[in-house]
């Protein structure tokens, strides 16, 4: 079974997260979508809150897993016996990171294979912080974000639910 991993922060899951995940169930037998824990950042919302939303939204994927991560993206592959990463790539700045990330990772556990998959276009501009400043100045995220996302964030950001 031809198996990866897809990790990342996800606060929030963008649609270009989305599409990323969703490409990636079409090449991979199975695609476990692996929310950080402990992130260099402050999140907005918990593991488990980026867990559940990506779970809810993901719901009719029987062969997307939900599943959290801390420490190193390497040891977390080992131990889960998954030789393959799925990273977006929206930018070359991004390639520039990804890079640098896969050959410290690829040090770590040198079975372990990145691949990259570029973001759509429609989605290259998407960033976690953009949609979190649209959404905290009342902006609407509809073409950035989920729904369910945009719903949640908004009772994060503007402590009232999105009508």
């Amino acid at each position: 079974m031809r198996a990866a991993i897809c990790p990342g922060s996800f606060d929030p899951p963008t649609n270009g997260h989305l599409n990323i995940i969703e490409r990636g169930i079409r090449i991979f037998d199975r695609l476990i979508v692996a929310v950080a824990v402990n992130m260099s950042k402050e999140p907005i919302f918990s593991a488990e809150e980026r867990a559940a939303m990506l779970r809810e939204i993901f719901a009719n994927h029987p062969k997307i897993e939900i599943d959290f991560f801390d420490g190193l993206l390497a040891e977390y592959a080992r131990k889960r016996k998954i030789h393959r990463i799925l990273r977006g790539i929206r930018t070359m700045s991004d390639y520039e990171y990804e890079f640098q990330m896969a050959l410290a990772n690829k040090t770590l556990y040198p079975e372990l294979e990145i691949i990259f998959l570029m973001t759509e276009g429609r989605y290259t501009h998407l960033s976690s912080s953009i949609i979190k400043d649209v959404v905290r100045h009342g902006g609407r995220a509809a073409e950035m974000i989920h729904p369910l996302v945009e719903q949640q964030l908004r009772a994060k950001l503007c402590r009232k639910e999105w009508a």
